[in-house]
C-alpha cells in the first residue's frame, strides 16, 4: 500500500504539499541530500523512494542496522556504473542513519560532495547529535511529524477502497468503533495501521456472499489490545487526568500509578502525562520538596530520549516520588492571591527608592535614592519592597511540610528585621 507519487501520500502536508519543499523539488527535478528525522511510521522510506521515481533516478537503499562499510562501497562503485552506461543519477537512501558510527558515515562524505551518490538518510533521533557535522551540513533536515489519528484514518479508507494493491478486493466492512480502535491505538504510526487492518481482514471468514465484517472484537485481538473508555476529547479524559493528579496531591502513590497506567494504555500522549506531573511539581508540592520540579523535568526530558515502549519507566518513578513527596501550595495560592491585588488595584507607583535610575534627570528625581544594596548589609537589609498601599501585606505563606517548614523560619527572620521605611 506504499503511495507511488506525492498526491498519494498522506500526512507531512507541510512537505509535500502545494509549492512545498518536497513538492517543488519533485516538480522541478532538483536533486539534493536531505535528512528525514521524524518518529516511526511517519512515511521516511515511503518519501524517499517517491523522489527517486520522480526523479528517474537509480534507488539503492539499505540499513544502517545490518550494513557497513563493505556495503557503502558496493553501493557507491553500483552508482557509478549507473551515472556512466545509464546516465542515471543514485539516490541511497540509508534507514536509520544514526546506527551508523563516525568512519561508517564518513564513507559517505566524499560520495556526496562529487555528486556520485544523493543521500538521503532517515532517522527517529535528533541528527544534530547522531550525523557528522560535516555530512550534516550537506544535507537539507527535513522534520516529519507524527500523523494524527485522521491521516491514519485516510490511509486506512485508501487501503480498503484499493483493489491492486489493498483490500479492495477481499469486500470488507468494518463498524466504526473498531476503525476508531484501530486508528486510536496505532500511535500515528502508518506501519502500525495498515498490518493491524489487514491482520483484522485476515481474522474474519466470508460470509456466503464473500464479504468480511470487522467487529471491535476481531480489532481488539488484531490489535492484542482492549479498548478501554477513554476518550481523549471527551469526559471519561478529564475524569481521568483529574484522578491522577488528585491521587498524587493525596499521597497515594498506588492509586497514582494506576490512573498512569489507564491513560497510557488506552493511548494517551505521554509528553501530556509529563506536562501535567511538571505542573503538579510546582503547584502541589512547590518549597515542601525543591528536588520535585527538577525531577519533573527530568522525567520529561528522559521520555523524550527513550520514547515507547520504555518510557513509562522514568514516568512511574516520576509519579511514585511526586505522590510520596511532603506537599505545599503555599505558592501557588500566593501567586493567586497576588493576581487578585494586580487586578483589582491596578497599577499601583513603585517605591521611589527601588525605582531604576539609568540618567542624571531620574537620579535627581529621587529615583533609587536611599535604595540599601543587601549585599553590603550582610545579605539583608532593612527596607520595604511593596507599594504604599499593599505595605503589611503578606501573600507568601510556607506550610510546615518538608523544606517549607525551613523557609518558613527563614522568612520569619526576615519579616523579624524588616521595618517600614520612613
Amino acid at each position: 500500500m506504499r503511495p507511488s507519487n506525492l498526491k498519494e501520500f498522506v500526512g507531512q502536508e507541510h512537505l509535500v504539499g502545494a509549492n512545498k519543499i518536497l513538492q517543488r523539488l519533485v516538480e522541478n527535478k532538483e536533486l539534493v541530500s536531505m535528512i528525514f528525522w521524524g518518529p516511526p511510521g511517519v512515511g521516511k522510506t515511503t518519501l524517499a523512494s517517491i523522489v527517486a521515481q520522480a526523479m528517474d533516478a537509480h534507488f539503492a537503499s539499505f540499513s544502517a542496522v545490518l550494513s557497513g562499510v563493505k556495503d557503502i562501497r558496493g553501493v557507491i562503485e553500483e552508482a557509478r556504473e549507473q551515472l556512466k552506461y545509464y546516465n542515471k543519477k543514485t539516490i541511497l537512501f540509508v534507514d536509520e542513519i544514526h546506527r551508523f558510527n563516525k568512519s561508517q558515515q564518513d564513507a559517505f562524505l566524499h560520495h556526496v560532495e562529487d555528486g556520485t551518490i544523493t543521500l538521503i538518510g532517515a532517522t527517529t533521533e535528533n541528527p544534530s547529535f547522531e550525523v557528522n557535522a560535516p555530512l550534516l551540513s550537506r544535507c537539507k533536515v527535513l522534520v516529519l511529524e507524527q500523523l494524527t489519528e485522521a491521516h491514519l484514518k485516510a490511509i486506512m479508507n485508501n487501503a480498503l477502497l484499493d483493489n491492486e494493491r489493498g483490500l479492495g478486493s477481499l469486500k470488507v466492512k468494518i463498524q466504526n468503533d473498531a476503525f476508531d480502535f484501530i486508528a486510536h491505538l496505532s500511535h500515528g504510526d502508518a506501519r502500525v495501521v495498515l498490518n493491524t487492518l489487514e491482520a483484522s481482514v485476515m481474522l474474519v471468514k466470508p460470509d456466503s456472499d464473500g464479504k468480511r465484517m470487522v467487529t471491535l472484537e476481531i480489532a481488539q485481538e488484531a490489535m492484542q489490545r482492549k479498548a478501554l473508555l477513554y476518550d481523549k476529547g471527551g469526559e471519561e479524559h478529564y475524569n481521568v487526568i483529574s484522578a491522577f493528579i488528585k491521587s498524587m496531591r493525596g499521597s497515594d502513590p498506588d492509586a497514582a500509578l494506576y490512573w498512569l497506567a489507564r491513560m497510557l494504555e488506552a493511548g494517551e500522549d505521554p509528553l501530556f502525562i509529563a506536562r501535567r506531573m511538571v505542573i503538579f511539581a510546582s503547584e502541589d508540592i512547590g518549597n515542601a520538596d525543591p528536588q520535585a520540579i527538577l525531577l519533573a523535568v527530568s522525567v520529561k526530558d528522559a521520555f523524550d530520549f527513550v520514547g515507547m515502549p520504555e518510557g513509562w519507566i522514568p514516568l512511574a518513578q516520576g509519579v511514585t516520588y511526586l505522590a510520596c513527596a511532603p506537599k505545599s501550595n503555599a505558592s501557588y495560592m500566593a501567586y493567586l492571591e497576588a493576581l487578585k491585588d494586580v487586578r483589582e488595584k491596578g497599577a499601583l507607583a513603585v517605591p521611589s527608592h527601588i525605582r531604576n535610575a539609568p540618567t542624571p534627570l531620574m537620579k535627581d528625581m529621587g529615583y533609587g535614592k536611599g535604595y540599601k544594596y543587601p549585599h553590603s548589609f550582610g545579605g539583608y537589609a532593612e527596607q520595604v519592597y511593596m507599594p504604599e498601599e499593599l505595605q503589611g501585606k503578606e501573600y507568601y505563606k510556607p506550610t510546615d511540610n518538608g523544606f517549607d517548614k525551613v523557609v518558613k523560619e527563614r522568612l520569619e527572620f526576615y519579616k523579624k528585621m524588616r521595618k517600614p521605611m520612613k
